[in-house]
């Protein structure tokens, strides 16, 4: 009987190995529950928690890998519907100058050299647009529902961005850049004023890099 035990074997860890394969390429979310029928065509509700930047002062500190920077990001919204963000310190040495504008597109003006690597400012990129809440295509989103948030998950060209609320929607709990396979940023927005959040954080959960705002009101 032993010399019928391996094929056996065989094709019980093919069929295993198969199972894993499908479950760790398939996104987290998709475990969730669907939501109530009334919040499918809630999404556009995720509206008044979209910062309204005219021109915001935040006090910064952001870590990478071991490096420390502090200073000052000015958020301003220029005359043809681009955001601008510019990262200093208080002397006025600049760390980075980003557009983001409103067609979806992003420029470089300027970085320091310690950060001028393609992944950091990719990294960078992704973490600010998941904040400005930019060309969010609300018929996309999907919705679900999980230890009684709402999760409102939008479809990106590398996994998807999660804006997650109390059922109510009138809180705005935390958002969320993930993979397939898990959550890969959690950033939170909150006390606004005037339609601009006080305070703004993004903290990576797959290595050092976070990033702290505070608002400085003038």
């Amino acid at each position: 009987m032993f010399p019928f035990r391996i094929p056996y074997l065989i094709l019980s860890s093919c069929f295993l190995l198969t199972i894993w394969v499908v479950i760790s390429c398939t996104p987290v979310h998709n475990q969730m529950q669907s939501a109530p029928t009334g919040y499918r065509d809630s999404a556009s509700h995720l509206q008044k928690f979209k910062p309204a930047f005219t021109v915001a002062l935040y006090s910064a500190t952001v870590d990478v890998v071991g490096n420390h920077l502090s200073g000052l990001l000015l958020i301003k919204k220029m005359p043809d519907s681009s955001t601008r963000m510019v990262f200093s310190n208080e002397m006025g040495l600049g760390f980075f100058d980003f557009e983001f504008a409103a067609d979806g597109s992003f420029k470089v003006y300027s970085i320091i050299k310690k950060m001028n690597k393609r992944s950091v400012i990719k990294t960078l990129q992704h973490d600010f647009e998941l904040i400005l809440m930019n060309n969010l295509k609300y018929s996309a989103a999907r919705v679900k529902t999980e230890n009684g948030l709402i999760y409102f998950i939008f479809p990106q060209v590398k996994g998807f961005n999660y804006y997650i609320t109390d059922p109510a929607l009138t809180e705005l709990v935390r958002l969320e850049r993930a993979s397939n396979k898990k959550t890969i940023v959690e950033a939170m927005m909150k006390n606004y004023t005037n339609g601009i959040p006080d305070t703004i954080g993004i903290s990576h959960k797959t290595f050092e890099f976070n990033i702290g705002l505070k608002r400085i009101e003038r």
